[in-house]
């Protein structure tokens, strides 16, 4: 299966991609997200479909969008210019147009970029008028203002051409007709930066499924075996109880233990009458992540008997305690937006919300009937008519079969398309 990279840029930038760069793609999938400026980047975060990593045509959209980036489950990357970037324009310009550094105007991320240039080609006529933008993002950056750099140093005859990394400003720059070029991004280095998205994407998926163990304390909890199978349920794991042991045991991936702890199913862990204690572990062994995950849950008992959380990675780091008031809460039934696709997509609030969360759980996009079907907790046939349902409005689509051993038809294996972010 290929790698889903959900590319966001301006409509110049994804055409040069998707005409010099997409051939050369073999193992990987550009789906494009186009805005008119970077501020608009953001914009496109809660729309994005399931994928496998996110990258920004630039720096510009990415800090527009990095507070709203923190709802992702996936890496998020943006193509850095650089000083290879800045010469190779440089050397277009010197090239094509004749025009000297010192006769050109430029905008640009960080304006080290010009002395390291000038520091390693001893330029006679380096670049004189240069705006950057690394201090401005994202609160006090205006597009105006560069716009305006550019047009008065051209009007007042101090530059023959402007440079911008800002794809906005040169399409404003073309209306004024003042002479403009883009930054030009080599290939190389769009090259380079999405196969660098492609190898944390699978960085990502190998971290997410580290083996996970949850150590819980519970003191007299009503309906103890119930509320742990549901908590099991919860975390995509199974439970395990030793006669001789107090505490329980939950084993699941790292992804699906994070995810859980982000949920408010965790936080009202902490809000019952008795103190719930609880060590959460990762390793590279069942047996490590259960050895770490106890020495969390003793740090719990130490730090608050009243109830609270530790993890322990498998690089002996400890964090905690939890909850975290400022934790991320999983997406609720009754928000408006939530409202609003399951209305489209024409499923219950509940259900929806049970299925996004089923599928951010997960370190992969594909899933069968009987996968989903065990974590909402319902018959195989309801779960297949959601499915049909889904399919049939183009939210879900099959996009392979599992193979059995036993007899029987093959499984189908499902991928969503909607925006679960």
């Amino acid at each position: 299966m290929k790698t889903k990279i959900a590319l966001i840029g301006s409509r110049e930038f994804i055409e040069h991609v998707q005409t010099s760069i997409v051939p050369d793609l073999n193992t990987i999938e550009l789906i494009p997200y186009i805005y008119g400026e970077p501020q608009e980047a953001s914009l496109h975060i809660k729309n994005l479909t399931p994928c496998d990593a996110v990258l920004f045509s630039g720096a510009l959209p990415y800090f527009f969008s990095k507070e709203e980036c923190h709802t992702l489950s996936v890496p998020v990357l943006y193509l850095e210019q650089d000083e290879t970037a800045l010469v190779t324009s440089l050397l277009y310009i010197l090239h094509h147009h004749g025009i000297e550094p010192d006769r050109v105007s430029i905008d640009l991320m960080d304006l080290s970029f010009i002395d390291h240039a000038q520091s390693d080609l001893h330029l006679k006529n380096p670049p004189r008028y240069v705006m950057d933008y690394k201090e401005r993002l994202p609160h006090t950056f205006h597009i105006d203002d560069y716009t305006d750099f550019h047009r008065q140093l051209f009007q007042d005859g101090q530059t023959d051409m402007a440079l911008t990394s800002i794809h906005a400003v040169y399409n404003r720059l073309v209306e004024l007709h003042i002479p403009c070029m883009r930054m030009i991004d080599p290939a190389k280095s769009l090259i380079r930066t999405i196969h660098e998205a492609h190898a944390q994407s699978l960085l990502s998926k190998r971290k997410a499924a580290t083996i996970a163990a949850a150590r819980l304390s519970i003191q007299e909890w009503d309906g103890e075996r119930e509320h742990l199978h549901e908590l099991a349920r919860l975390m995509n794991g199974t439970l395990q109880k030793k006669e001789d042991d107090a505490s329980y045991t939950i084993y699941s991936n790292r992804g699906s233990i994070e995810h859980f702890m982000e949920s408010t199913d965790f936080h009202s862990l902490f809000q019952l009458e008795h103190p719930v204690l609880a060590g959460f572990g990762y390793g590279p062994t069942a047996a490590e992540a259960e050895a770490n995950a106890q020495t969390a849950l003793s740090f719990a008992r130490k730090v608050d008997p009243d109830g609270c959380a530790f993890i322990l990675n498998e690089e002996k780091e400890l964090s905690g305690p939890y909850p975290d008031n400022s934790k991320k809460q999983h997406l609720k039934s009754d928000t408006p937006d939530m409202l609003s696709l399951a209305k489209q997509l024409k499923l219950s609030p509940a259900n929806l919300s049970k299925l996004v969360q089923f599928y951010k759980s997960r370190s992969a996009r594909d899933f069968t009937t009987a996968e989903l079907s065990d974590y909402m907790q319902i018959t195989r046939r309801s779960t297949e008519r959601i499915l049909k349902k889904l399919v049939d409005n183009g939210s879900a689509k099959i996009i392979g079969e599992e193979m059995t051993y036993a007899q029987g038809r093959p499984r189908a294996i499902y991928e969503l398309t909607f925006p679960i972010y």
